[in-house]
């Protein structure tokens, strides 16, 4: 990470001397900070940060769920938990707003409620193929990775997951504790005798087809005039920022990063060491009391992709990387005054690409991880049931990410051939274990080979020794 700040600083430099003489606005090279003339600060990603918030309440509730059925607090009928799940995916400001944010944060935040972040933030809005502009692809026929007749896009693979989970709940509130394959009680309701893990499956899903195709398919994008890197940047509009400089800060803000990304270590973002004070990934860097849930606290894919920068064997630099493209593509916009010539366009481009390209390496990543999960649960039958759904699961939610991507390093043949080598559900003791693990070998190559990974990051036939 720290690599990337002098080749910052030279970039903020040069935006100062290029920007407008009647603009006092600067940018410090380490924060993702770009104030106007009155020396307000342009930057806005309270959307973003709404809709990250949601995806880590509806995670935590999940999480919940079978303490509170098997306690008796809650004993959810059929369509209950599906509703539950509805109040985040679908959330509605008349009977939400008020409600104070379930984050997990212990620190003092500025933004109680929901109503003091944002409003009319949905995540179902946002989930690719419902919003109505900057979409590469028709999901409605061109969805991939799940095969199933009830499942024709993005959100009917929600909906189709809130159902079964929905179902499990009802069940154990009635006494009937699904049962995996060995005949024991499955510790929490939300993984199936399959071996499905939906709170994870959810949780990376809408990670995926929420925030990064929004930001790679839409605010990042360059196919539609007047949208994403074509935007305009002569009028200033929210937040005192033009179209153009607002659109890249909603990527940026859907990245997951906060404002002060570049100051943390990786073990910091992590959670594995370095200050105390930026414990959890947060941290109150204007010292005013409260954390800022949209510039002080990062979410979301910018925790994986330091996750796998420090457990790579041969280095890797996705949280520099993805950091680095994204201020410098913001301190450009800012300094360029007006509209962007060719070169600043071409320019601009590459930012993005720099910024996009580390943030789909690191999902990339961490698919190659889940893999290398997966083959140990495979090699080891002691291997909780749980346990076994909890990395399938994640190994899946990851991998459907890249379909949201039009500039994809994997196209849709390989995409294709990826899930059918994963599958829908993990193979469990008793199956054809060997047969898998094969599978998943050539899928985690394939995948090595596609983002150009090094070999020593990829692991043993084991899976053990990469990421």
């Amino acid at each position: 990470m720290r690599t990337v700040l002098a080749a910052l600083a030279i970039c903020f430099a040069l935006a100062a001397c290029d920007a407008d003489e009647g603009s006092e606005a600067s940018a410090s090279p380490t924060r993702y900070v770009f104030l106007d003339a009155q020396g307000v600060d342009t930057v806005d990603t309270s959307g973003q940060t709404f809709r990250h918030a949601l995806i880590v309440e509806m995670s935590r509730w999940i999480a919940g769920l079978t303490a509170t059925i098997d306690s008796g607090a809650f004993a959810p009928g059929p369509g209950d938990v599906a509703a539950g799940l509805d109040f985040w995916f679908a959330f509605d400001d008349a009977i939400g707003a008020s409600t104070p944010f379930d984050l997990g944060i212990t620190d003092p935040v500025r933004q109680q409620s929901h109503a003091d972040l944002a409003s009319g933030k949905r995540l179902v809005d946002k989930l690719a193929g419902n919003d109505p502009e900057g979409q590469h692809a028709d999901w409605s026929t061109a969805f991939q990775g799940w095969d199933d007749p009830v499942v024709q896009g993005p959100e009917d693979l929600v909906r189709h997951w809130f159902a079964e989970l929905d179902a499990l709940a009802a069940a154990r509130a009635q006494g009937e504790v699904a049962l995996d394959p060995q005949g024991q009680p499955i510790e929490v309701v939300y993984v199936s005798p399959t071996g499905l893990d939906y709170r994870e499956l959810l949780q990376k899903f809408l990670l995926g087809a929420v925030a990064f195709s929004q930001g790679a398919d839409d605010y990042l994008d360059d196919d539609l005039p007047g949208k994403g890197l074509l935007a305009d940047n002569t009028t200033v509009a929210e937040a005192g920022a033009t179209a153009l400089a607002h659109g890249w800060d909603e990527g940026f803000g859907y990245f997951g990063a906060s404002r002060d990304f570049g100051d943390y270590t990786d073990d910091e973002l992590a959670g594995a060491g370095g200050r105390p004070e930026r414990a959890g990934a947060r941290f109150d860097f204007d010292e005013d009391g409260a954390l800022d849930l949209t510039s002080e606290v990062v979410w979301g894919h910018a925790l994986n992709a330091a996750k796998r920068d420090r457990g790579s064997v041969v280095a890797t630099d996705f949280t520099g990387d993805a950091w680095a493209g994204f201020l410098a593509g913001r301190a450009l916009i800012h300094g360029a005054g007006g509209t962007l010539s060719d070169e600043e366009l071409a320019t601009l481009r590459a930012h993005r690409d720099q910024a996009v390209g580390a943030w789909e390496q690191a999902i990339a990543a961490t698919v190659v991880h889940y893999i290398n999960e997966v083959l140990v649960d495979l090699a080891e039958p002691a291997t909780p049931h749980a346990a076994r759904a909890k990395h399938w699961s994640e190994l899946k939610g990851f991998a459907l990410s890249f379909q949201f991507n039009p500039r994809s390093p994997l196209n849709d043949e390989e995409f294709g051939r990826l899930h059918a080598l994963i599958g829908q559900a993990p193979v469990l003791p008793g199956g054809d274990t060997a047969a898998y693990a094969d599978r998943l070998r050539e899928a985690r190559q394939l995948v090595g080979t596609a983002y150009g990974f090094d070999a020593a990051n990829l692991g043993d036939d084991a899976g053990r020794g990469g990421w």
